[in-house]
């Protein structure tokens, strides 16, 4: 007895990789996340190795992860991959506080992020060139 199947949500072209609670702020992991999208995958991941960003390097994992997940759980070929979808969410905030002069306090935020990738396998090209 138990649960029904969790119907699929991607189509039978697409996998996806997700990143939970990173320590970064969203608008800085969307800007990283922006180089990749609508980019065949093994330029996206040659993007990723050589940015200069912090969180470049979690993302490019993520992004493998991804590729790794097209091509052993759903037969996709990596060749042909394209990063359709690079999703960046809000998580939680850590908020502390910073003492400042004259017995006042004030708030620092520490933001987290969520990431979601969704790699798809793009249509063969018929004409050769």
């Amino acid at each position: 007895m138990s649960k029904p199947k969790h119907p699929r949500t991607l189509a039978e072209t697409e996998a996806m990789a997700v990143l939970r609670n990173v320590r970064v702020s969203p608008q800085k992991l969307n800007v990283v996340a922006g180089l990749i999208r609508n980019k065949k995958a093994s330029q996206a991941v040659a993007d990723l190795t050589f940015s200069k960003r912090r969180i470049a390097q979690q993302v490019r994992k993520t992004l493998e992860s991804a590729i790794a997940n097209a091509e052993n759980n759903h037969q996709l070929d990596v060749d042909r991959l394209v990063v359709s979808h690079a999703e960046v969410g809000k998580s939680i905030v850590m908020r502390r506080f910073h003492a400042r002069g004259r017995g006042r306090a004030s708030r620092i935020e520490k933001w987290f992020s969520h990431l979601r990738i969704v790699v798809s396998e793009q249509a063969q090209d018929s004409g050769a060139a």
